[in-house]
């Protein structure tokens, strides 16, 4: 920005290059390009995720049914880390649930269940979620979640196009000030050898 309204100012000055010009006009549209089509990415990519979110929280919530299981057996095993002896924190356990359940056909069935916070004991009952197929399935996606997750996916790309908008302003800009320089290298080439010799007879 500060590039673009300098540039401005002193546009009609004798010093300022026809590449200064170009410059400040790149600057220019990456700026337009930052405060306007990024965004505009941003927003649409966002939109875009959370109606994917929302047709897949459809088809999980189509396909997923909540039910009661009886708990049958409780296995407290060591976890996989050890406790740490200097501050007297003992060695976790892993508790595993076995329990039983109906399948949306019917049909019972058996299986490993998350354990969830609370410590369980055989005849308590646990809420789970099930497939069509009646096998223990995660919990579906939350419509809140769902929102979060393409709010950032729509921050990011903004980001994205952002960074990738500057880097190819810079990138631009690098190669104008390489050409600038090997122009200026051919001039001094040319007139280099009789620099401070004009006027005389050598």
């Amino acid at each position: 920005m500060r590039t673009v309204s300098g540039i401005w100012r002193w546009r009609h000055n004798s010093l300022c290059r026809a590449t200064d010009r170009r410059e400040a006009w790149l600057a220019f549209c990456a700026l337009l390009l930052v405060l306007f089509v990024a965004p505009a990415v941003g927003v649409l990519c966002g939109l875009l995720t959370d109606s994917a979110l929302g047709d897949a929280i459809l088809e999980q919530r189509a396909h997923s049914h909540r039910t009661n299981a009886v708990v049958l057996r409780v296995s407290v095993s060591p976890a996989a880390l050890a406790g740490d002896p200097e501050s007297g924190v003992g060695p976790t356990t892993r508790q595993t649930v076995t329990a039983r359940w109906k399948a949306p056909d019917g049909g019972e069935r058996h299986g490993t269940v998350p354990a969830g916070a609370l410590a369980r004991k055989p005849g308590d009952l646990v809420r789970i979620w099930v497939d069509d197929r009646g096998a223990v399935a995660p919990r579906p996606m939350d419509v809140s979640t769902a929102h979060i997750h393409a709010g950032l996916a729509g921050a990011g790309t903004f980001l994205l196009t952002a960074g990738a908008v500057e880097a190819g302003r810079r990138t631009v800009v690098r190669c104008m000030v390489r050409g600038r320089y090997a122009r200026l290298d051919r001039a001094w080439a040319a007139v280099g050898p009789d620099w401070g010799r004009t006027g005389t007879d050598a």
